[in-house]
């Protein structure tokens, strides 16, 4: 029984899906969607978002909300605020932005700053307790 042959190599799919992450990964910010993301490689929604959470695991919009809450992440640990960082990162409204955050994360960004402002003070003021013994000679 002779096999018939793949209309498209898996190489170029996959390819295609990956530009379509790193198009999630440039534009988290701006206002994108489901469809922004799919026309960006070429697929049906639908085909598109089964393709994606096979070779990644997540749905388009997992990814999105990911990448967002990640780089919101960072802007916390520097000392921005809530709102400056939920609207920077491309979310449009604080209350989700604060549910998906805690989902994502267990704590609400702002118990998520406050600890990490607590951490970065504490670093300031007693920076040897953060060296791993195996790395300091003295005893604490």
């Amino acid at each position: 029984m002779e096999k018939i042959p793949e209309p498209y190599p898996k190489v170029y799919l996959y390819r295609r899906i990956v530009q379509a992450k790193i198009f999630i990964d440039k534009n988290f910010t701006d206002k994108i969607d489901l469809d922004n993301i799919s026309d960006e490689a070429f697929f049906s929604k639908f085909h598109f978002i089964r393709l994606f959470k096979k070779i990644y695991g997540k749905t388009p919009h997992q990814y999105l909300t990911f990448v967002r809450i990640h780089e919101a992440k960072l802007m916390l640990n520097s000392g921005t605020n809530v709102s400056e960082a939920c609207f920077a990162v491309g979310f449009e409204s604080l209350s989700s932005f604060t549910a998906l955050f805690k989902k994502q994360t267990g704590l609400t960004p702002s118990a998520y700053g406050k600890t990490r402002s607590q951490l970065r003070r504490q670093v300031k003021e007693q920076p040897l307790q953060f060296i791993p013994g195996c790395f300091s000679k003295i005893q604490r």
